[in-house]
């Protein structure tokens, strides 16, 4: 063990240490503090709102509702028919 200055160099190593794992925190937590700035600036990605109660469909599903509609009201409109020309 050497004195310099009146202090051990193991002394003035531990002191060293010390600061800079006091730095190291105090790094850490700035670093922790910016992270959480960071989040909270950029824009939240927002759902676009459709029509409520409603969902989209795609042209092929529309095409194949609108021709078993087209035959559902004929076969109504024959059944129609036919019941009034029946009285």
């Amino acid at each position: 063990m050497h004195l310099n200055g009146g202090q051990s160099t193991e002394m003035n190593l531990y002191k060293i240490l010390q600061g800079l794992y006091a730095e190291k925190e105090r790094l850490e937590s700035i670093i922790v503090a910016l992270e959480e700035m960071a989040e909270g600036a950029q824009p939240r990605v927002r759902k676009p709102r459709g029509q409520p109660g409603r969902k989209g469909m795609p042209l092929k599903e529309r095409q194949e509702v609108s021709i078993r509609m087209k035959t559902y009201w004929a076969e109504r409109r024959r059944k129609n028919a036919q019941s009034v020309d029946g009285n």
